[in-house]
């Protein structure tokens, strides 16, 4: 193995951000009885950048403009990334590379996506998809998984809204995002991908362990306020009535950067952590029953709590101090619990020969 700190400038010169380097500790490491290479940001450096391995500011921090600027992008994600209380690992540069274009992929997607809320409907654009009662929507023939995806997601293409749930939206723009660079680094896998959602798409927990590295746990949560652009998190409802209306147990996003998250209903109005935190605070005070007797959240209501609250600083503190707890368990629910997740969802590994992404036979 070259000198760490030669082989530091180099892995950065191969993600666009060379200049790192001087703020970088590059360490050989012993790992699975192999020679590697461990990297991580200075501490003084993070201290200063984010203290407490708060991410949400590192943007602003750092002037960068990540709507604007692929390359600040890649700078926010890699200098987050070299932040990580828990290390993140790849078996070479290649799969490093790789996951920082699937992150630039599902940023760039989740900015784009634009979908109708709906919790017991779904609908998806008929000329490239058609549905079956088994298996759920499926790819017609001959098309594009990557076009698929986009017009299901993406009213510019398709003129039209299709409605979601959270969750398989989340799905969507993840996959897309994994689609896009599997099309350019690993056709092949690629190819088996698009055969699966021509024949029998998978989701929700199979998705989970299918495509998705997790970090942290209950018992090990990672800094509430620790985001690399890219990531999915689940913002939880505490209050246990209305987390019983369907679709309102939680809310799904994907993490933009710049301290924003993706708003899957109103594109053009990504939510800030006080944001979100309010808006799922105030589900609460939109339940009501319907004349089926099902609990529903009267979103017009919430949306007039959210706006009264806005006026008064000091009770936007008071509810940011509530929420901005890390979330209970599933199924638990007591004073005590915020809607802060514990762990992060981000894509495995997709390269030729060093892949973890291993896709089912059936």
């Amino acid at each position: 193995m070259a000198d760490p700190e030669q082989a530091c400038i180099g892995v950065l010169a191969r993600l666009g951000l060379p200049d790192l380097s001087a703020l970088v500790i590059a360490e050989r490491v012993e790992h699975n009885a192999s020679v590697g290479l461990s990297l991580r940001l200075r501490p003084e450096q993070m201290a200063a950048w984010a203290p407490g391995l708060d991410t949400l500011q590192l943007s602003k921090t750092l002037s960068l403009d990540t709507t604007g600027s692929v390359q600040d992008l890649t700078r926010e994600i890699v200098v987050s990334m070299l932040m990580g209380p828990i290390a993140f690992e790849f078996p070479n540069v290649d799969e490093l590379v790789s996951a920082v274009r699937i992150r630039i992929n599902i940023v760039q997607a989740a900015r784009k996506t634009t979908l109708a809320f709906h919790t017991s409907e779904a609908e998806r654009p008929q000329d490239c998809w058609t549905y079956d009662e088994d298996r759920g929507f499926v790819i017609r023939p001959g098309v594009s998984l990557i076009r698929a995806l986009e017009t299901a997601t993406q009213p510019e293409l398709s003129g039209a809204l299709y409605s979601f749930s959270c969750y398989r939206a989340s799905e969507y723009v993840i996959l897309l995002g994994i689609a896009q660079e599997l099309s350019r680094c690993n056709p092949p896998l690629y190819a088996q991908l698009q055969a699966m959602w021509s024949t029998h798409p998978i989701k929700s927990g199979k998705f989970h362990d299918v495509f998705l590295h997790e970090q942290g746990s209950m018992d090990a949560p990672l800094p509430p306020n620790y985001f690399v652009p890219g990531d999915r998190t689940w913002f939880r409802n505490p209050d246990e009535p209305s987390a019983d209306a369907s679709g309102f147990e939680g809310s799904w996003v994907m993490y933009l950067g710049g301290g924003l998250f993706n708003n899957f209903w109103k594109r053009d109005q990504p939510y800030t952590l006080t944001a979100k935190c309010l808006e799922i605070y105030h589900w609460r005070h939109g339940l009501y029953r319907d004349a089926q007797g099902d609990e529903r959240i009267d979103e017009d209501r919430v949306a007039r709590r959210i706006e009264a609250t806005m006026q008064d600083a000091a009770e936007v503190a008071r509810i940011v101090a509530l929420m901005a707890r890390y979330r209970e368990p599933r199924g638990v629910y007591t004073a005590a619990g915020g809607c802060i997740d514990t762990t992060r969802e981000f894509a495995r590994w997709v390269r030729p020969g060093t892949a973890d992404l291993v896709l089912p036979l059936s």
